[in-house]
């Protein structure tokens, strides 16, 4: 939100607390006719910005915007005002944790938002953990990033006390996906590619283990790399063994070429996906027809939530220059995690920021409940969102519609 002036002030620190007119920005009078000094409190937004999957990355941060703004019209924290400060690690782990650098290096982020990508969070947990500073990811689904190398044996342990998300895991993501193709779709025969990183090659993984133990048959595992174009090989694979559906692990990119060139050898059929296909970017990257293509995306959709339409409709109203995508409204429930936390830290120290106001956000975040876009938001032991929902869509006349919503159960 923009403000008549900004000043940056001397940090004062007063009975162990930063008082609210330590830094920050300037605002109005207020009812006694005096000036109302604010701190300003910065939420940054680590996601690809540019690059092939900027069309998510830009979604992100204009929905961390929006809710800083909404916070700040509404003045959801007393004494606060909130500004995002976004960073663009193009899908790249070692930007990922340079912007993780850059952000703990930065006194006034007290919480971030992202990434995107989950081989990407793997590459920042660590240096958010040792900065005291909450991350909550609107998108990351591997399990191991909040319970740990382990999770598959049954042996869960949270890495980083640091780290929470607003989207459901792989665990749950990849079983739904199975379940539908065999018992919806009555898919037998299924042939299984991933792009090698952490997301693809997890959900991949799952998918496969819980179509198998479903009664269907994986006949054929292969793998691409990302940005390369030519999947002629895998195509023919597909084709070769008379599998009646793929199932990919990975992104739009490959994602929506796969989809061409299985056609395109004759395999007239459809692919499925995760979220990380679920985006019209996927359906344009593919030169014929895909209809009858699949996906899976964390929760239901955002348009039919009558928790989402003040968001969608004040979204519209900021005309930002990019669609809120997939993950807006996750994005927005993350910003808004990390504001309500923020907001319970400074009501429990007599309205200011105490010294160690990172260590707190992280803590309150853990025991923020709030109804959100996505639903009831709150997370568990290991950080994770309590919301299982998840949506099946299906490319219908150039378009994804969706086909089956529910609450997934253990």
């Amino acid at each position: 939100m923009r403000h008549r002036s900004l000043l940056i002030m001397t940090t004062a620190i007063t009975a162990g607390a930063l008082t609210l007119s330590a830094c920050g920005s300037r605002d109005d009078k207020d009812n006694s006719g005096g000036k109302d000094s604010k701190t300003t409190v910065v939420i940054g937004v680590d996601a690809p910005l540019t690059g092939s999957l900027s069309a998510l990355g830009q979604g992100i941060k204009n929905s961390v915007d929006l809710a800083a703004k909404i916070a700040n019209k509404n003045n959801e924290v007393d004494g606060v005002t909130f500004k995002v400060k976004s960073f663009d690690d193009q899908a790249v782990p070692s930007s990922g944790k340079a912007n993780a650098t850059s952000m703990v290096d930065d006194e006034d982020i007290l919480g971030a938002v992202g990434p995107l990508n989950s081989g990407v969070a793997q590459s920042m947990q660590g240096v958010f953990e040792r900065g005291d500073l909450a991350q909550v990811s609107p998108a990351n689904t591997n399990p191991a990033l909040s319970q740990g190398d382990d999770w598959a044996s049954g042996k869960k342990s949270r890495p980083f006390k640091t780290y929470f998300r607003t989207a459901t895991t792989d665990i749950i993501q990849g079983r739904f996906a199975a379940q539908y193709y065999y018992k919806d779709a009555k898919k037998r025969k299924v042939f299984v590619v991933d792009d090698k990183q952490a997301y693809g090659n997890g959900l991949a993984t799952i998918f496969a283990q819980e179509f198998q133990r479903l009664g269907g048959k994986v006949v054929g595992r292969d793998h691409l790399t990302v940005k390369e174009t030519d999947f002629s090989g895998i195509s023919n694979k597909v084709k070769s063994t008379g599998a009646d559906s793929v199932y990919f692990g990975g992104q739009y990119p490959e994602g929506g070429l796969l989809s061409d060139q299985v056609k395109q050898a004759g395999a007239q059929v459809p692919i499925m996906g995760g979220d990380g296909i679920y985006d019209p970017a996927f359906i344009k990257a593919s030169g014929t027809n895909n209809d009858g293509d699949l996906a899976t995306s964390v929760g239901y959709p955002v348009e039919q939530l009558d928790s989402a339409k003040t968001f969608v409709k004040n979204y519209g109203d900021q005309h930002y220059k990019d669609p809120y995508a997939a993950y807006g409204g996750y994005s927005y429930d993350a910003g808004w995690a990390i504001i309500q936390a923020v907001k319970a830290v400074v009501e429990d120290n007599d309205g200011k920021l105490p010294d160690d106001a990172r260590a707190k956000v992280t803590e309150a975040l853990g025991k923020v409940s709030f109804d959100g876009v996505t639903g009831k938001v709150s997370f568990d032991q290991y950080g994770d969102t309590t919301n299982k929902q998840l949506t099946v869509y299906k490319v219908t006349k150039g378009a994804w519609k969706s086909v089956k919503s529910e609450t997934f159960k253990d």
